[in-house]
């Protein structure tokens, strides 16, 4: 077992360190030794150690709870499942901790500078059902967006186009021609200050549908740093936040058939959380 955990870990993490301490388990709890014999079919659990991560400010407000679902308004930077930096510092492992609920995992996601509604399950069992809303798309989503106005600009319209996103590339792209695959609805609620209020209703979800639709007519998302150019900003940065709210969602309850519809209590615009470091300019 000790020479296919190296063969599965290269370079990832500490094998025979791990192995010393009988980190690495069966199914069973049982420590697994450097020289057991190799046991296909069978899994193998650990934990890695993780790097020292910034507490991301702001708390996790619970807009409701019973015994299949958590829903919570999410602040900005706050990861809705541990990926890659963030671990510690996501909308799961906090929630797991604060609610005593250790199978809580979300039945869709937003992305990490979004804020806004976001749906857990808490329980496995409950998952599938759930999931299964969003994938065949009986969710209504509503977004509100603080991004730049342009009076020239005929509302509402619908945004229909093919977007493609490649693992490890920050940035999503449109594909001229190909076959629409994302579409969202834009209307114009207000005029503040010279910036438009969008209500985005999306009938798809591709990654960063809505960031990119409204980047390419012209009103980029006020605080993105990823459209229509990437910025550099630290990770730790939680300045300025993405002017993007997930306002509301409704559906039909799968398992009983009662009508459920969820609403962030945030506002535009949105301001940066008590312990983030002083909001610069945005524009």
């Amino acid at each position: 077992m000790g020479a296919w955990l190296r063969h599965k870990l290269p370079d990832r993490v500490d094998v025979g360190g791990l192995l010393a301490d009988e980190r690495f388990v069966g199914e069973d709890g049982r420590p697994v030794r450097e020289d057991d014999p190799y046991r296909p079919h069978t899994f193998v659990w650990f934990h890695r150690d993780l790097r020292d991560e910034v507490r991301v400010p702001g708390d996790i407000e619970v807009l409701h709870r019973d015994e299949r679902l958590v829903v919570v308004d999410k602040p900005p930077f706050l990861a809705t499942i541990p990926r890659g930096r963030h671990v510690a510092q996501s909308v799961v492992v906090r929630l797991r901790d604060e609610l005593g609920l250790p199978e809580l995992s979300p039945v869709h996601r937003l992305d990490r500078v979004t804020s806004g509604v976001l749906v857990l399950a808490t329980e496995r069992r409950w998952r599938g059902a759930y999931q299964g809303l969003f994938q065949r798309r009986e969710v209504t989503k509503t977004y509100l967006a603080l991004a730049g106005h342009d009076p020239g600009l005929e509302l509402p319209v619908v945004v229909r186009n093919h977007i493609r996103k490649i693992a490890g590339e920050l940035q999503a792209e449109v594909i001229p021609g190909a076959p629409v695959n994302a579409e969202t609805l834009v209307e114009l609620e207000d005029v503040r200050d010279g910036h438009g209020v969008y209500r985005l209703t999306p009938r798809t979800g591709r990654t960063h549908q809505l960031r990119l639709h409204l980047a390419g007519l012209g009103v980029p998302i006020v605080g993105d740093p990823l459209y229509p150019q990437v910025l550099d900003v630290a990770v730790d940065d939680f300045s300025t936040p993405l002017q993007l709210l997930a306002h509301e969602l409704s559906f039909t309850d799968p398992v009983d058939g009662a009508p459920r519809q969820f609403t962030s209590r945030r506002a535009l615009p949105l301001v940066a959380e008590p312990g983030a470091p002083p909001t610069t300019d945005l524009r």
